[in-house]
């Protein structure tokens, strides 16, 4: 099944994650208004793919570097989603002990969706997810209780992050 059915995402991403399904060789620089980092470090960690802010070209020299690097199979990443992304790791965000894929299932957690909905949208074994789970709640530090439910808590933390 093609990503573009695994993925909740919006057309341009949908798009792109089919264009790197069929054509895993080409190179993609994507010029964006806003600033987007859920999906975009994820794009870029694969290679061959750049997201630049759209005022980016204006700086001819930075722009022409990231063509250049993404053509040569690499990477670029706009130095603004940088700085949000290091930025979003403050300390005392409690979600920045979380890796990537935690952090995504917790996000498809706070859409209410259950273990085997999250496995089936991530292509995951219920198991693995179950451990993702898990491990989310531990770092969390969201001990068994008889009155409290951790998955609700864990969401509460997500929605109300800094």
């Amino acid at each position: 099944m093609p990503s573009t059915k695994r993925r909740n995402t919006h057309s341009v991403e949908a798009s792109l994650w089919q264009i790197r399904d069929t054509r895993p060789e080409l190179g993609i620089v994507l010029l964006s208004q806003h600033v987007e980092t859920r999906h975009s470090v994820e794009l870029v960690s694969r290679g061959r793919f750049g997201y630049m802010l759209k005022d980016r070209v204006f700086d001819v020299d930075d722009f022409f570097d990231a063509l250049q690097r993404v053509a040569a199979g690499g990477s670029a990443l706009d130095p603004e989603v940088v700085a949000r992304l290091i930025g979003g790791r403050r300390a005392g965000d409690p979600l920045a002990s979380l890796s990537a894929r935690e952090r995504k299932v917790l996000a498809l957690m706070a859409e209410g969706r259950t273990n085997v909905g999250i496995a089936r949208r991530l292509w995951l074994t219920d198991r693995t997810v179950e451990t993702h789970v898990s491990s989310i709640l531990a770092k969390l530090g969201l001990a068994n209780s008889e009155e409290d439910h951790r998955r609700v808590l864990a969401v509460l933390l997500y929605l109300n992050r800094p």
